[in-house]
Parts: C-alpha cells; sequence; structure tokens
C-alpha cells in the first residue's frame, strides 16, 4: 500500500521514537488516517504509537479534539490556528509526549482563491516543545496531495524527535 521509501522513513520515524522512550499519536483530517496507517504498517509500532484520530468533518474535530467551534469559524477547518488546536487536542487526550495534526483540501473541489486545492497545514506539539507548523500547497490530483502529506508529516515528526 505504501511506497518502500514511506515504509522505510516510518520504519526510521518509529524506532527514533523507541530510542528516544516517547510515545507518538496523531490527529488527521485531510489525509484519512493515512499517517497511521503508514505508522501501524510496521511490526511493533504499538510500542510507540498509541493513538491515530480522523476528524474528517468540522463536528469530529470539535467532538473529538475540543477544537473551538468558533476558531474553525473565524480562521476555516484549513489554517495553522485549526492544526495547530487539533494537535494540542490529540495530546490532551492521550500520554503522548509528540502530536502531529494534518488538516488541508485534498481536492478535487473544495478550493477557494484563499485556500486553493493541494493546500495542507501541519503542526506538530510537544508537551515541552515548540510548536512546529508548515503550510504547503501540494500540487495534483487528490492521491498525490494525501500521499505527499504523508511523507511531509514523516519528515516533521523525524526532526522533531531528534530535537527533544
Amino acid at each position: 500500500m505504501f511506497s518502500r521509501q514511506l515504509q522505510e522513513k516510518a520504519e526510521l520515524l518509529l524506532e527514533e521514537f523507541r530510542v528516544a522512550s516517547k510515545i507518538l499519536v496523531t490527529a488527521e483530517s485531510c489525509t484519512g488516517g493515512l499517517v497511521s496507517a503508514c505508522l501501524t504498517e510496521i511490526p511493533g509500532s504499538s510500542d510507540v504509537f498509541t493513538h491515530g484520530f480522523v476528524t474528517y468533518s468540522n463536528k469530529s474535530k470539535i467532538e473529538t479534539l475540543n477544537v473551538s467551534e468558533s476558531l474553525i469559524e473565524r480562521a476555516g477547518a484549513v489554517s495553522e490556528e485549526v492544526s495547530v488546536a487539533m494537535a494540542l487536542g490529540a495530546l490532551a487526550r492521550t500520554p503522548a509526549d509528540l502530536s502531529l495534526a494534518v488538516t488541508g483540501v485534498a481536492g478535487p473541489g473544495g478550493g477557494t482563491l484563499e485556500k486553493p486545492v493541494g493546500l495542507v497545514h501541519f503542526a506538530v506539539v510537544g508537551r515541552n516543545t515548540a510548536t512546529s507548523h508548515q503550510k504547503i500547497i501540494i500540487p495534483g490530483e487528490r492521491s498525490v496531495v494525501r500521499m505527499t502529506s504523508v511523507s511531509i508529516s514523516l519528515d516533521m515528526l523525524l526532526e522533531s524527535i531528534r530535537h527533544l
């Protein structure tokens, strides 16, 4: 299901978490759980990967991750603010040390001039670390946007675990 490159990156990430004795959680929207699926493709991932929240709708972001409805109305579900709030919400609901959130417009519809198809926001939050955020416009069809988002997510997590 996942490329060899993504699997190798996931294996490396999980090993880095093991060595650091840290736990990971994800909160995904536009990827629909693909980051979690990539991580759990690796045997033994459960020793460092505790939860994967798929909060595809605004309602699920509010109910599951406690993202403020007014924040979603003000900033939009695809925004830096909501990606950070998703990561914080996932961290608050688990024993994890590091949380990744991803939210975006995978397409083919749903894009606007301000938030075009391919726009994705990524946030990584740790219990005692600075928040990391990236805003990227990924060109291509839906599957390309989603799989590229998985790769970027793994890269951000690798960078973050190395600075804990």
